[in-house]
């Protein structure tokens, strides 16, 4: 499957905050929206996923397309939004039967289904990504090893609350299952030049 996402409306409805505040708050927290999804997405996933966010007010110079580990990222530059800029992608896939749109917006929804193409939710698909995760996590090296159960509602929390923040919980123990190693900003490329989408987070507040 391919999947299309709206970034900013994933990265709103996940709670998924880079480490700290201040100026390059909101460029820290779309790195680790995206590099949440580099690490749960499947090789072949991340190549067929494509991340759009909205650049109305980006800075000069803010190129159209990035590779992210893999994820295409386009800036909707000379789009009224995203959305616009998402609707034209889902017209012109060329497979449109296999391509997941990843977006609250019912506006997406719609142009989604007219081509055929399979609409969700943010938050239900954010929910399935944290199941997936906690399903193929590395299982342990003992033989007799039993399997585990369905993730509790408890072990999703904290998973959310790892990705919020970068670092577990106050008081807060690990599910039963391998925690993955924090990705640190020095270990991948920022595609994202400083203080692009501050504007957002001012009309937030």
């Amino acid at each position: 499957m391919a999947y299309l996402i709206d970034g900013y409306n994933l990265l709103h409805v996940t709670g998924i905050f880079g480490r700290g505040r201040g100026p390059h708050g909101l460029e820290r927290s779309r790195k680790a929206l995206l590099n949440f999804l580099a690490a749960s997405l499947s090789p072949s996933e991340l190549s067929q996923t494509t991340v759009v966010f909205d650049a109305a007010a980006a800075p000069p110079g803010l190129p159209r397309t990035q590779v992210h580990q893999g994820i295409t990222v386009r800036f909707a530059a000379n789009y009224d939004d995203a959305d616009a800029l998402i609707e034209e992608l889902i017209e012109q896939h060329s497979a449109p039967r296999r391509l997941v749109v990843v977006s609250s917006d019912h506006r997406l929804h719609r142009a989604a289904r007219r081509r055929k193409a399979k609409p969700i939710d943010s938050e239900d698909w954010y929910s399935q990504l944290l199941r997936k995760r906690h399903s193929t996590a590395r299982p342990t090296d003992k033989p007799d090893a039993k399997p585990t159960a369905p993730p509790s509602e408890a072990q999703v929390q904290y998973w959310v609350d790892e990705f919020r923040s970068g670092e577990p919980p106050q008081g807060a123990t690990s599910p039963q299952a391998e925690k993955p190693k924090p990705l640190e900003p020095e270990d991948v490329f920022n595609p994202f030049p400083p203080g692009y989408g501050e504007d957002l987070l001012e009309d937030e507040s």
